[in-house]
């Protein structure tokens, strides 16, 4: 059974950056999908960013494109999500996934079937 930990959420002020982490234990990411989706209180899971272990493909959420960048961390078996330009509104948890999924449903959330606790990210005004 894979397990998925998030680390590098935090307190941040509008403007500044974070650089969250996503490590497997019990497993690996070899041909899986690794995604980040975000959840504000009152509000949806949200589509943030995902990429491709193997090939490389990468997607993102209209609100954070051209912010956010996602990465493969080779050498430590990790996704990397730099997350620059922060505003409150990016305030939420964030979940890191791992799944499966086609090229059609890489930005869906049922693809994917291992989730992370999440990380709390705060921006303030």
């Amino acid at each position: 059974q894979v397990q998925l930990t998030e680390s590098g959420g935090g307190f941040v002020p509008a403007g500044g950056s974070l650089r969250l982490s996503c490590a497997a234990s019990g497993g690996s990411f070899s041909n899986s999908a690794v995604a980040w989706f975000r959840q504000a209180p009152g509000k949806e899971r949200e589509f943030v960013a995902a990429i491709r272990w193997s090939g490389g493909m990468i997607r993102y959420g209209d609100s954070v494109k051209d912010r956010y960048i996602i990465s493969r961390d080779y050498a430590n078996h990790r996704v990397i999500l730099q997350m620059n330009s922060l505003q409150p509104e990016d305030t939420a948890i964030y979940y890191c996934a791992t799944g499966r999924p086609i090229a059609s449903t890489i930005m869906t959330i049922g693809a994917y079937y291992h989730w992370g606790q999440g990380t709390q990210v705060t921006v303030s005004s």
